[in-house]
């Protein structure tokens, strides 16, 4: 059985307010992602009695490393002890990430069509589908053996709804994944915090 999973997105990034393709590119946090990660660690103090009982796994990429520093901090916890974990990075976008949708769907029109019609399985040139990275994250999900708090991306988020909460792989892809707040898996249900 599945331990209990918190789940927080990284927190914004320059990138993520001009509604571009992040992927894998390493874009640091901006001070609107300071704010929201240390609302995600007060958040998860609301909710968990002894945050230092959990197991801190976070993505290498800064904005999530970045956001888990903060977080630990919120809690009163050493900023850096938690562990890495290179298979939770975010599922690239490939030869797209740069781009805004907008970009995207004026210059290869037909494919971000086709990825309209089935987000799940498309692939983005050079890129990788939601159905790739769960395969990516199932190994992952089988190794935690206690409560642990995942900093990670959107991405990762929708793919854990699939494979811990029943979200239907149609709409996984569509679910919002907020920042500065905590999402909750647990015994095949998910909800988020209040703040």
């Amino acid at each position: 059985m599945t331990p209990t999973i918190y789940f927080v997105r990284h927190g914004e990034t320059d990138w993520n307010a001009e509604a571009r393709l992040q992927g894998q590119k390493d874009i640091a946090l901006n001070p609107v992602g300071r704010v929201q990660a240390e609302a995600a660690g007060r958040a998860l103090a609301q909710m968990v009695a002894e945050p230092a009982e959990l197991d801190f796994v976070a993505s290498p990429l800064s904005r999530t490393v970045e956001t888990m520093e903060i977080l630990r901090g919120a809690l009163g916890l050493a900023p850096g002890a938690y562990r890495r974990d290179p298979r939770l990075v975010e599922l690239t976008f490939g030869r797209w990430e740069g781009q805004t949708w907008r970009e995207v769907r004026r210059h290869d029109a037909a494919l971000a069509s086709l990825r309209e019609r089935d987000k799940w399985n498309f692939t983005p040139p050079d890129g990788e589908s939601y159905a790739m990275l769960r395969e990516r994250l199932r190994p992952v999900v089988a190794e935690l053996n206690r409560p642990t708090l995942l900093v990670s991306h959107g991405g990762v988020a929708r793919v854990l709804l699939n494979l811990l909460a029943g979200v239907a792989e149609h709409e996984a892809p569509r679910v919002d994944i907020w920042q500065g707040r905590v999402l909750l898996l647990e015994s095949g249900r998910h909800r988020w915090s209040d703040t």
